[in-house]
């Protein structure tokens, strides 16, 4: 088509279906006369189930969806929501969505009904939660580098003069015991305070070429030797096209273990985690100036109890924890070996039961041509 050419109905029916945003035309009396492919995806309802339908009784349970429509349609304005719009709809997962309402009028100027975009804010909201969640990890480990050091200190004159004790007073077997306690007890907060600097301190990357599908097989080599006596199996999905990216390597295996050893606690004895690697559809990294690089997504799946969704907000908190004996320092640290490779990394509920987490790395090279994907 030429600049100058006039598109045809043909050619924009095309355009109207390629579109990744959903569009809903409605007639002056609310019926939907247009619905197109993406509309279908966002609602799970087909064409031939809403053509022709009301819209205020398809959408009903929708209250902001019919709210903006209806303002729409009867004082002939349009009218947006970025925020508030959540499509819930039987049989597909809950979608934020950012919606416009828009009266359509003939060149004469007379109403004849609206058409309703609706842009996906899925991505988006998981973006900004993985930065908040990055800014508040920053912050608290900042807080706890300081409280650490201070910390650290004192700890080291407890444990040495236990130390002192346990020699002076080697032949009274009950009072060892009291040392040995004192001692152990210096070292496990010795331990939390690491872990806690862990979260703060920088560390100079060790960047390498790390081949992921290796990472994980040894990995899963490890944790069924652990797990024998649960009899836990493991399924390894691995797609071994997946070159070799740029990363830490100590880092990301310490990740990925503790990951995989969060679903080995979690899983019932005798059940099955399920492991996945493969390019990430949905995610990739933009960089000014360079075209974007695909992100690798590992998933890691168990059978557990799964997370209530109340906790999920709060589980990279540092020191929540719902396990017994637990730091809660796990899975801050694991948020942030993934926030300081540029990645992602979220927790959802499996409709069939359990957990499954999500960490997208990018595909970054240390030298040649980037991997083709289709």
């Amino acid at each position: 088509m030429s600049i100058n050419q006039t598109p045809t109905n043909q050619e924009y029916a095309m355009i109207l279906e390629n579109l990744e945003d959903a569009v809903i035309a409605l007639d002056p009396q609310g019926r939907i006369n247009l619905f197109n492919p993406a509309a279908q995806e966002f609602t799970g309802l087909s064409e031939k189930q809403s053509l022709g339908r009301l819209f205020f009784d398809r959408f009903s349970h929708q209250e902001i969806l019919c709210k903006l429509t209806r303002t729409a349609l009867e004082d002939g304005r349009s009218i947006s929501d970025h925020e508030a719009v959540v499509l819930r709809m039987p049989g597909t997962r809950p979608r934020p969505v950012s919606v416009t309402a828009s009266p359509i009028f003939t060149s004469a100027g007379n109403q004849q009904g609206v058409v309703l975009i609706l842009r996906d804010l899925t991505q988006v909201r998981t973006l900004e939660e993985a930065i908040r969640r990055a800014d508040r990890l920053s912050m608290i480990g900042t807080m706890a580098a300081g409280l650490a050091h201070e910390i650290k200190n004192p700890l080291g004159g407890i444990k040495g003069a236990a130390q002192l004790l346990q020699m002076e007073l080697s032949d009274n077997q009950e009072l060892q015991e009291y040392t040995q306690l004192m001692i152990r007890e210096t070292e496990r907060v010795n331990r939390i305070i690491e872990e806690l600097m862990d979260l703060s301190r920088p560390r100079e990357a060790k960047s390498s070429e790390v081949n992921i599908s290796q990472v994980l097989d040894e990995i899963v080599m490890l944790q069924k030797q652990a797990l024998a006596e649960r009899n836990i199996r493991f399924s390894l999905r691995l797609d071994p096209s997946i070159p070799p990216l740029t990363g830490d390597r100590d880092l990301l295996v310490r990740l990925l273990l503790n990951l995989i050893k969060n679903a080995g606690e979690a899983e019932p004895d005798g059940g099955k985690i399920t492991i996945e690697s493969r390019i990430d559809s949905e995610y990739h990294m933009s960089v000014p100036g360079a075209k974007p690089t695909p992100m690798v997504l590992i998933t890691i799946s168990d059978n557990g109890p799964g997370i209530p969704r109340q906790q999920l907000d709060r589980i990279f908190t540092p020191f929540y924890t719902t396990k017994d004996g637990g730091t809660g320092l796990g899975l801050p640290t694991c948020q942030k070996i993934v926030t300081d490779h540029g990645g992602l990394m979220h927790f959802n509920e499996r409709p069939e039961g359990g957990t499954s987490v999500k960490v997208s790395l990018p595909l970054l090279r240390s030298s040649g041509p980037e991997p083709a994907t289709d």
